[in-house]
């Protein structure tokens, strides 16, 4: 008995040996890996990414030394700047709308014993998985060419994004859902759209809630970042008072600011309310 019990405790020791080999051989490839990429990225980068990271703290210093020698003037460009802001404000708060919406429906028609038509949930699925793989500024360039610089293809690009990403987390939320009330109602006559508002919704809409807040602190950043390929917005002013360069920094100081107090405050609000709906879930 004493020898079965150190041949299974010798086997283990080995297994366990082999593993931790393999371990480290994986980490040493996958080191060797990333040490060659960087080689390549840094023979292919203007300047140098080594040689520049002496200058990495250049642009913030020179940025925050004319904001304070302009202090003065901040409380003006804060107000000049605040409909830009606004601006990016409502093209997260229309995109993240029509993105929730869209992405409802998708994760309505995608989820198995919801779905309309049953055949088709991996289309609407694989839909759901392109809108979320191509990234928003991609679609924001491409609606850009086709319709012209503005607020609107940031809306739209956004959107997409949105439905694709609310789409996949919506419908995880509803295959969690009670059928039973789907099944009674579908016994009495009830449409696919009835029995997905009067027995469904209720089930999963704090939980649609709570992601759609949660995706509406996303589009704020995205929209501002967008506006650097000429999508509207803060982003765009960001953009010109950052190609300008010394002379500008204190307009891109008060740009910062706004975002920055804007993001706080609504990652607040946000998270206020999503606590709320999930206590009320509960």
């Amino acid at each position: 008995m004493a020898d079965l019990t150190n041949d299974i405790r010798g086997d283990y020791l080995a297994l366990t040996r082999r593993r931790r080999l393999y371990s480290g051989l994986l980490l040493l490839v996958f080191a060797l890996m990333m040490i060659a990429a960087f080689d390549i990225l840094e023979s292919r980068n203007a300047g140098g990414f080594l040689n520049g990271l002496r200058q990495l703290g250049d642009f913030p210093r020179g940025l925050i030394a004319e904001a304070w020698a302009k202090a003065d003037r901040l409380p003006g460009l804060l107000v000049g700047f605040f409909p830009s802001l606004l601006e990016t404000v409502n093209i997260a708060a229309a995109s993240t709308l029509f993105g929730a919406l869209l992405g409802t429906l998708f994760a309505l028609l995608s989820t198995r014993g919801l779905a309309l038509w049953p055949r088709a949930i991996p289309l609407f699925r694989r839909i759901m998985d392109i809108l979320r793989a191509v990234p928003e500024i991609v679609i924001a360039l491409v609606l850009i060419f086709i319709l012209g610089g503005g607020p609107v293809p940031a809306m739209i690009a956004i959107a997409l994004h949105t439905a694709g990403a609310l789409g996949k987390l919506f419908s995880e939320v509803a295959e969690n859902a009670d059928l039973r009330p789907v099944e009674g109602l579908a016994s009495v006559g009830a449409g696919w759209g009835q029995r997905m508002w009067f027995a469904v919704m209720p089930q999963v809409a704090p939980n649609f809630l709570s992601y759609a807040l949660m995706r509406f602190e996303i589009n704020i950043r995205a929209s501002a970042i967008l506006g650097f390929v000429g999508a509207g917005g803060i982003g765009y002013d960001l953009r010109n008072a950052m190609t300008w360069g010394p002379g500008r920094f204190d307009q891109a100081a008060a740009i910062f600011l706004l975002l920055f107090v804007t993001i706080v405050i609504v990652d607040q609000i946000s998270s206020h309310y999503r606590n709320r709906l999930a206590s009320v879930e509960h």
